[in-house]
């Protein structure tokens, strides 16, 4: 039970940060389906790695404005909604790879997601970015290659090189979410009611 007293503002917050994690999971491992076949690509790359480190951000906003606590309250809503819709949603029982691509996410998640939320934690008295984004990486690059070595190893999909690219990109994409978390995080504090000099900036 989340046993800190949340106001009104703060539990709407609460639920929309968990409600987005869910959505950005369900649209990741859709969309990690389809390789990118531009430039030749399809072998480094799949549109999931766009749309993934999405849900490093949200983790990032919850943790600097709730706290370690109640964001792992968030990344496991985000889980249950993003993983059950995910089986209905796109996973085809009658092919294994999409089975271990839902296995796959799962696992990968909620590790690195936790491994996100615990190295955020011990950062959020430096400077805005070092949390977020040292968080961030270390996130991807563990949820990445576990990703894929459940969903694709010993399939004969170039599991390793698919990784590399998608980690790459996420990389890419995490150094420029710092600026959506930038921005959201003072105006989503100001809406929870929090003070400023909490957030560390």
């Amino acid at each position: 039970k989340i046993k800190i007293m949340l106001t009104s503002k703060q539990k709407k917050l609460f639920f929309i940060l968990s409600f987005f994690m869910g959505i950005v999971v369900i649209l990741s491992n859709y969309l990690v389906q389809f390789p990118v076949k531009l430039y030749n690509l399809e072998n480094l790359l799949t549109y999931g790695a766009f749309s993934y480190p999405i849900t490093f951000l949200i983790t990032d906003l919850a943790n600097r404005v709730f706290g370690k606590k109640i964001s792992r309250y968030i990344v496991l809503i985000g889980f249950i909604i993003g993983i059950l819709l995910t089986l209905f949603v796109s996973t085809n029982f009658e092919d294994i790879i999409s089975v271990r691509i839902a296995i796959g996410s799962a696992t990968a998640f909620i590790i690195a997601q936790n491994i996100d939320v615990n190295i955020f934690d011990k950062l959020r008295e430096r400077k805005w970015y070092v949390a977020p984004l040292t968080s961030s990486v270390f996130g991807s690059i563990v949820d990445t290659f576990l990703f894929f070595l459940i969903a694709f190893y010993n399939t004969g999909i170039p599991w390793f090189t698919l990784a590399l690219g998608d980690l790459t990109v996420k990389l890419i994409v995490a150094l420029i979410m710092l600026i959506p978390f930038r921005l959201l995080i003072l105006r989503i504090s100001d809406f929870a009611g929090l003070k400023s000099n909490k957030l560390n900036y």
